[in-house]
């Protein structure tokens, strides 16, 4: 049996019936769906299945996105006993990943996320917060650009390292818009500010760390099995370690590029559960092992047959 790892996917991966197959095929998954409707108080088959604008906003999207990677990782689970070398999740999949590893219940996760999604908008409201995507410049150059600006007092960071050549910033909306010709006089190919109103991994969600705090403390086990931080891209196992390290992940850029290159050598097989493949994407530019995905019945067995070949 191949040696895996176990990833999932982050905000921007979500999409209008997302789960569906899952839903119309397993019991797992009704069930599943019907639980974290009544633990929020949503309906999360309107949610995940219909024409809305609630799956937009942050303190849905988070819970509908790690309700679905919950979904594909228990179909799994219940079709091929498989322990991951480790779990890796790409900002808020961080917590998805801490779901599979054993760290947190679902449900409780859910509502976790939805907390979390709350704290973040209301650290950002009125703040004008946004992010940018910036393509085509290196990471050191990007760094040091926003480090000079700082310096000159905008308010711009570093949010997350997803491959080389694409870094997303965080901070300040109108700071970011200034400096998109300083972006692309320097080389980037592209640098568009994003429509977003929530300035994710950056020190203007300082005031939700505190308020997320208490949740994770009632929430998290003692024990589970090896995660790899979005944070400081090292692994860790003990509730105390994902404390701080949840905390602080939301003040921190995502160093997902950084931790697929730390860890790839140790495994024959990343997969990723959830919607989409947007992971599957940045991995395939990032390292040569490759990459699954269950995102629906057909790839869970597809995923099964390359597991044991």
């Amino acid at each position: 049996m191949k040696k895996v790892a176990f990833i999932f996917p982050g905000q921007g991966s979500q999409k209008v019936g997302m789960g569906k197959d899952f839903f119309e095929n397993s019991d797992i998954a009704k069930d599943m769906i019907k639980k974290a409707s009544d633990r929020l108080g949503i309906n999360f088959e309107e949610l995940l299945f219909e024409e809305n604008e609630n799956l937009g906003k942050t303190e849905y999207t988070q819970p509908a996105i790690l309700l679905v990677s919950a979904i594909a990782y228990e179909l799994l689970k219940d079709k091929c006993d498989i322990k991951p070398e480790f779990l890796l999740g790409h900002s808020l999949g961080e917590f998805s990943a801490l779901v599979a590893a054993g760290a947190i219940d679902y449900l409780d996760a859910i509502e976790l996320v939805h907390k979390r999604g709350l704290f973040m908008n209301e650290a950002c409201l009125g703040g004008n917060a946004g992010m940018m995507a910036l393509v085509g410049l290196e990471d050191s150059k990007v760094e040091l650009i926003c480090e000079e600006q700082r310096e000159n007092g905008k308010k711009v960071w570093p949010a997350n390292y997803n491959m080389d050549g694409q870094l997303v910033l965080a901070g300040i909306k109108s700071d970011l818009e200034s400096l998109v010709e300083t972006f692309t006089t320097a080389g980037a190919k592209r640098a568009i500010v994003l429509d977003m109103s929530v300035a994710s991994h950056c020190e203007l969600l300082t005031s939700a760390v505190e308020n997320l705090r208490p949740y994770l403390e009632e929430y998290i086990k003692d024990e589970f099995l090896p995660v790899v931080s979005n944070v400081s891209t090292e692994i860790y196992t003990t509730k105390e370690e994902a404390i701080e390290l949840l905390a602080s992940q939301l003040t921190s850029p995502v160093k997902y590029k950084q931790s697929i290159e730390k860890y790839a050598s140790k495994i024959d097989l990343f997969i990723e559960f959830g919607n989409g493949v947007v992971l599957k994407g940045l991995n395939r530019k990032i390292v040569k092992v490759p990459t699954s995905n269950v995102s629906d019945m057909n790839s869970l067995e597809k995923v099964i047959g390359e597991i044991n070949e």
